[in-house]
C-alpha cells in the first residue's frame, strides 16, 4: 500500500509503539487519528508532530474495551480524515503477577486485560470494516506479544490475552478478505515507561539479561516495532493471517 494521501486510526497511540508507528505513518504522508484511554497529554504531542510532518493530526479519546467508544472513534477517524485505509491496534494493558500468584488473578483483573488486549482488538476492527471498504480496502495491524507464544510473560492472564489476539488475527484475515488484510506483530522486551514502571527496579538488570542471550544481542526500542507493522502495510499485499515475531532472536536462543 502506498501511504501518501491515506488516513490511518493508532489505538493506544501517545506513548511507546503506537507513537512510534504513528509518526513513522505520518513521515510516508499518511494521515494519523491518535487514540488514547488517559494519555491525554502524550496523545495530544504525538498528534502535534504528526502534524508538524505536513499531514493532519489528531488525537481523540476512547476506551477501546467499550464497543460503543471503539464505534466513535473509528467513526470520527473517518470523518475527520476523509477515510480509512490503515488500523494499528496498540491499545493494550497488564498486571505485573508472578504466575506462581494464582489467587491475585482476579475477575476483575481478566476482565480488564481481555477486555481491551482482545475485546478492544475486535470491536475496533469490526468497526472500521464498513469505512474501509468504502476506502477501497485497508490493512490491520494488531500489536500482540510474545507473551502470547511462549507463555512468559507479566502475568498468565496477559499471556493468554495476547494468544487469543493471535487467533482472533488469524480468524479476522479469513472473515475480512479480501479487502482487508489482517496481520499481527509480536514483540518481545520493548525498552520504555511500560516495563519500567512494572519492573521497577529490576528492569536494567531484566534488559541486559535478555541482551546477553538474544542472538541479535538487544531488544527492542519501540522504532524496532514501528518498522515491522509498517511492513505489513507497505509491503506485500498477499501477506495476511501472519504473526511476526520481533525480539532480536530471543524465541530461538538456546
Amino acid at each position: 500500500m502506498e501511504l501518501a494521501g491515506k488516513a490511518a486510526l493508532v489505538t493506544g497511540g501517545g506513548t511507546g509503539v503506537g507513537r512510534a508507528t504513528a509518526l513513522a505513518l505520518a513521515q510516508q504522508g499518511c494521515a494519523v487519528v491518535v487514540n488514547y484511554s488517559r494519555s491525554k497529554a502524550d496523545a495530544e504531542q504525538t498528534a502535534a508532530e504528526v502534524s508538524r510532518l505536513g499531514v493532519r493530526g489528531l488525537a481523540v479519546q476512547a476506551d477501546v474495551a467499550d464497543d460503543a467508544d471503539c464505534r466513535r472513534l473509528v467513526a470520527t477517524a473517518a470523518r475527520e480524515l476523509g477515510r480509512l485505509d490503515v488500523l494499528v491496534q496498540s491499545a493494550g494493558v497488564t498486571r505485573f503477577i508472578a504466575h506462581g500468584d494464582l489467587e491475585s488473578v482476579t475477575d476483575e483483573v481478566w476482565d480488564q486485560l481481555l477486555g481491551v488486549n482482545l475485546r478492544g482488538a475486535f470491536q475496533c476492527a469490526r468497526a472500521a470494516r464498513a469505512p474501509m471498504l468504502v476506502s477501497g480496502g485497508g490493512a490491520i495491524v494488531n500489536v500482540s506479544s510474545v507473551a502470547g507464544i511462549a507463555g512468559v510473560g507479566s502475568s498468565i492472564p496477559y499471556c493468554a490475552s495476547k494468544a487469543a489476539l493471535n487467533n482472533l488475527t488469524v480468524t479476522l484475515a479469513r472473515a475480512l478478505a479480501p479487502q482487508i488484510r489482517v496481520n499481527a506483530v509480536a514483540p518481545g522486551f520493548i525498552t520504555g515507561r511500560w516495563l519500567e514502571g512494572g519492573l521497577g527496579a529490576g528492569y536494567e538488570a531484566v534488559k541486559q539479561a535478555i541482551e546477553k542471550r538474544a542472538p541479535l544481542g538487544k531488544v527492542c526500542e519501540p522504532s524496532d516495532v514501528a518498522h515491522a507493522i509498517l511492513s505489513f502495510v507497505t509491503g506485500s499485499q498477499l501477506v495476511t493471517g501472519q504473526v511476526l515475531v520481533v525480539d532480536g532472536g530471543m524465541l530461538i536462543a538456546g
